[in-house]
């Protein structure tokens, strides 16, 4: 069946602006069909919210699958499904229907298909109960349901039971949402399908993607699983790649802070088989929005199997960034030809970076418009007794933001200067690098506000 699903999936749709991301590739294949008969039931969802354009990119999905399948058995497209295949088909609304047994006709599939009116609540569970009841227990044949959707449970039992005693069985289920006007619960769609649910599961907001998807499973069950599998991912570039775990099977190789490789010799090739690879990222830039995760990802096999992955987004929402004590600018300097030494004036310089220099960034909570701070950070350096010594204060005004809402404010780089003050009375350092231990305390008030004293009238 070749590569029959590929996710790519994040753990959170939102983030703040220096936040990290877990992001999970997935993989599933399975062998040949013309050597491993398998029997495929269509679960296709017909309430009433599949009306119009949903319904008919549904069943021009569900009839290119079966020609798919049709071609894939025996090589040819002559309307018949060979070679010990078979598919069937159930649709559901209020309650389901067993519009076909498990056939081979292709006529007959795609009459029943065509056949199919929106109307009605929806009953996932009766829809698993009948798409149970067309697989013979006896037969040798793969056993795989693909379940359609656009909405949550309206009506009849809970289904994940069902659908738990369908996967204990030894059936596969694929599941294919559309976010329609019901909505859809993607945690309910996992529960259902067969593990791992990133391989499984695929979800898409546009009902003109769904012959696409339905195609894309069809078209894969031809090739005899996947051999010389490579990926390549390439993140974008407003975040880096800060940790990755080993993938459940096959290698990867970090190229740079950007880009992974992941390779996997075989995957499907005598049995139904999964991968997965999880791997952290990091937003690196101070611009807020909705990003894509994603700047390419290329997938190559040597049986030619296209694979498409989703591509996830995520809402980067920062805070202003404020930067009291800029970087010096830098001055310029040229040599020219082949010249050993150069003598070049580069000014007045002020004594300010004597010895270490401590950096600290304060991130101010729930600052409003147009509203200036009051800001001062006071520095003490704590000897071996614990005394403390007074190292410095740094005092200053944070300017107003102009956001629309109170934001978080980043203050960044304010620098105390510290001599290493050797000989130190209150117990300075020992030696050049040794380790030195400070305590920092931080004031913040508003400097605006609209605070008038009441007039007094004697």
């Amino acid at each position: 069946m070749g590569i029959n699903s590929a996710n790519k999936t994040i753990n959170v749709d939102q983030i703040d602006c220096d936040g990290t991301i877990k992001v999970t590739l997935s993989l599933s294949a399975s062998p040949n069909i013309s050597s491993h008969p398998t029997d495929i039931v269509l679960i296709l969802d017909r309430s009433g919210s599949m009306s119009g354009r949903p319904l008919t990119n549904m069943k021009a999905g569900a009839k290119k699958f079966i020609d798919i399948i049709d071609e894939a058995t025996d090589s040819t497209l002559d309307g018949e499904i060979g070679l010990g295949s078979r598919i069937g088909i159930v649709s559901f609304a209020d309650t389901a229907t067993k519009n076909t047994q498990l056939i081979t006709s292709v006529s007959e599939l795609k009459d029943a298909v065509n056949s199919l009116s929106a109307g009605g609540f929806t009953n996932h569970a009766d829809a698993f109960t009948k798409a149970i009841e067309l697989f013979d227990p006896a037969s040798m044949n793969q056993k795989v349901m693909v379940m359609f959707t656009d909405g949550k449970t309206t009506v009849g039992a809970p289904p994940a039971p069902i659908a738990a005693a369908a996967r204990a069985a030894g059936i596969v289920i694929y599941c294919i949402g559309l976010t329609g006007s019901d909505g859809i619960d993607i945690s309910v769609l996992n529960d259902w399908a067969t593990d791992p649910d990133d391989s499984h599961v695929v979800v898409t907001p546009d009902d003109a993607e769904l012959e696409e998807l339905f195609e894309n499973l069809a078209n894969n069950i031809s090739k005899p699983g996947a051999t010389g599998i490579v990926i390549d991912e390439v993140i974008h570039s407003d975040f880096s790649i800060v940790h990755v775990q080993d993938p459940t099977k096959g290698t990867i190789n970090k190229i740079n802070s950007s880009t992974l490789q992941w390779k996997i010799d075989k995957l499907g090739v005598t049995n139904h088989e999964t991968a997965s690879l999880e791997f952290i990222i990091k937003h690196n830039n101070t611009i807020p929005g909705v990003k894509m995760i994603n700047q390419s990802i290329q997938y190559h096999d040597k049986e030619d199997n296209k694979v498409i992955f989703p591509e996830p987004k995520v809402n980067v929402t920062c805070g202003i960034v404020t930067h009291p004590e800029p970087c010096p600018m830098p001055v310029k300097v040229e040599i020219e030809g082949c010249k050993d030494s150069i003598i070049y004036d580069v000014g007045d310089v002020y004594l300010e970076s004597l010895g270490r220099i401590l950096q600290l960034n304060i991130n101010l909570k729930n600052v409003c418009p147009h509203k200036r701070i009051a800001l001062a950070v006071i520095l003490d350096e704590v000897d071996k007794h614990g005394v403390e010594c007074q190292r410095g204060v740094k005092i200053m005004t944070v300017p107003a933001h102009n956001a629309p809402t109170c934001r978080d404010v980043l203050v960044k780089c304010i620098k105390f200067v510290l001599p290493e003050d050797l000989d130190s009375a209150c117990g300075g350092a020992t030696s050049i690098c040794s380790t030195r231990n400070f305590k920092v305390r931080v004031i913040a008030h508003p400097i605006d506000s609209d605070f008038e004293c009441c007039n007094i009238v004697i």
